[in-house]
């Protein structure tokens, strides 16, 4: 609780800032027209929206217009924040809202819990009200901007309008080259490359409870590899793994210094850590420096996303904000996610390599693209589906890999130092890969699977499809009345201590095993 009044509290505190003391978009006349946008956006994106706004506002309606930034955190920090401060208003039979206007990026699946009503109960009646509201665009508008309504099975705008997607994102493996060259490691096509034995020590991972991009990263290794092997690898991923960050935009700038030689990312992260590079080379270095940091998104196993855009409720400057909305969704707005700096309809000062959401811009102006890129064309709809994997993700992450770092890094050391384990060999390898009988029962245990009480008996979290039971039942509190956690406990909390004793158990049983072998 304490916790959730603290997020309240910093965050109507960093909305409550007057606009004089807030990060400006571009400098405007006292008497402009304003919009208060609260993003995760990196300051190029904040810095070439805001001028190009201004612009095509005042040229639009003859008025000037400024965007006014607000920054609280990353997307996952600032959905809470905001939750926790409806809830807080809620309680206080206080309006909700009111203090800004605009909620920009942070993937579909957040925006789509915001759009979700938020409850309270005070002196046993329940209120409610949602973070978002909807935005009405002419159909003209929404038409002109998508051509079509999913990509890959992903919705492109919510049709109630709710939120609309402005860029897509898509999810992959940034590595340094040089890096990979003085390891003997091949540069990565597939997410099992993540897997590689030769990596130990130089992954950089992130804890997908704090990342909500990584947390989709993840979601599309399992969705498209499959559940078991999609975990496998990421166990593996995490046991090579030198540190676990907290925001996605630490794996590729710990690639671009070399502290790591690959990391999952996010597609624009990894591009603009990479633009930074090459930027900061001049002239004489840009070459080497392009040859650096390289991305990839995986064919056939990566997830496209829409990056959203949506109105908060009760918006202080509703009309302003609407238009910033169309802005977005225009061709001035689209052409600056991928034109060079200094083409014309371009960024003036920062190129942002994100991929447009508008279709015809990759069938008609994709030559003047930073890069060439097609999601459109290259994406994939996934093949393992099943409800209950996003919920289970990061408890089950956490619990193998950050709860129990040292013994998971010593088991898999173990196993790779085995005589009979390919180490050269790179990507998965799994019990059923290898013949000699006691590396097969180390993976055997390292791969195990714990499981939960249910209704019907235990079942395992490796049955893909129990998982959405489970999420009823454990994560939903759906069983909370057979006395398999305390009352006090939160369910997710209980399960995941109850993975990591199972997960620590296997991996010093590896451990075990192998001193045993040297001993003998």
């Amino acid at each position: 609780m304490r916790r959730i009044l603290a997020l309240a509290a910093l965050f109507a505190a960093l909305l409550a800032v007057p606009l004089a003391m807030r990060e400006p978009g571009a400098s405007a006349p006292a008497d402009a027209d304003h919009v208060i946008v609260v993003t995760a956006s990196t300051e190029q994106i904040r810095a070439e929206l805001g001028v190009a706004f201004s612009r095509w506002h005042e040229a639009r309606f003859g008025r000037p217009a400024q965007v006014v930034w607000s920054t609280p955190g990353g997307v996952v920090e600032i959905r809470r924040a905001l939750v926790s401060a409806w809830e807080s208003r809620l309680r206080q039979g206080l309006p909700v809202g009111g203090d800004a206007d605009i909620l920009l990026g942070g993937g579909s699946f957040e925006f789509e819990s915001l759009r979700r009503p938020v409850r309270v109960v005070v002196d046993g009646q329940e209120r409610t009200a949602t973070v978002l509201e909807p935005v009405p665009l002419p159909d003209a508008v929404i038409r002109a901007c998508y051509g079509v309504t999913e990509l890959a099975g992903q919705r492109l705008f919510d049709p109630q309008g709710w939120w609309y997607g402005v860029a897509l994102s898509t999810f992959g493996i940034v590595w340094n080259q040089p890096c990979l060259d003085r390891l003997g490691v091949p540069a990565p096509t597939q997410w099992a490359d993540l897997s590689d034995a030769r990596l130990a020590g130089w992954v950089c991972m992130v804890n997908p409870a704090q990342s909500g991009s990584i947390l989709t990263a993840f979601e599309s290794v399992v969705q498209r590899v499959g559940w078991r092997p999609g975990m496998a690898i990421l166990r593996r991923a995490a046991a090579n793994a030198r540190a676990f960050a907290p925001s996605g935009t630490r794996g590729p700038i710990d690639v671009a210094s070399g502290d790591a030689a690959m990391g999952v990312a996010i597609d624009f992260y990894a591009r603009a850590q990479a633009q930074a590079l090459v930027d900061a080379a001049g002239p004489e270095g840009r070459a080497a420096a392009a040859d650096r940091v390289r991305f990839v998104a995986p064919r056939g196993q990566s997830a496209v996303d829409a990056d959203p855009v949506g109105m908060l409720r009760n918006p202080p400057h509703r009309e302003t904000a609407i238009r910033f909305v169309e802005f977005l969704l225009s061709p001035e707005a689209q052409r600056l996610w991928q034109f060079h700096v200094g083409e014309p309809g371009g960024p003036r000062r920062f190129e942002l390599r994100r991929m447009p959401v508008m279709a015809r811009l990759y069938a008609e102006e994709s030559d003047r693209f930073v890069d060439r890129i097609d999601p459109f064309a290259d994406a994939s709809v996934p093949a393992h589906r099943e409800p209950g994997m996003r919920a289970f993700l990061p408890i089950l992450f956490s619990a193998m890999a950050m709860d129990t770092p040292e013994e998971l890094r010593q088991a898999w050391r173990c196993i790779v130092r085995h005589p009979a384990f390919p180490r050269d060999r790179g990507g998965l390898v799994t019990a059923a890969e290898v013949q000699d009988p006691q590396l097969r029962s180390w993976l055997e245990r390292f791969d195990a699977w714990p499981e939960l009480e249910t209704p019907e008996g235990p079942r395992s979290l490796g049955d893909a499809a129990a998982l959405a039971d489970l999420e009823q039942g454990w994560l939903r509190a759906g069983w909370g009345d057979r006395g398999w956690w305390s009352p006090q406990d939160r369910p997710a909390d209980a399960a995941r201590r109850r993975f990591a004793e199972f997960f620590r158990g296997n991996y010093r049983w590896i451990l075990a095993q192998a001193k045993a072998r040297v001993d003998a």
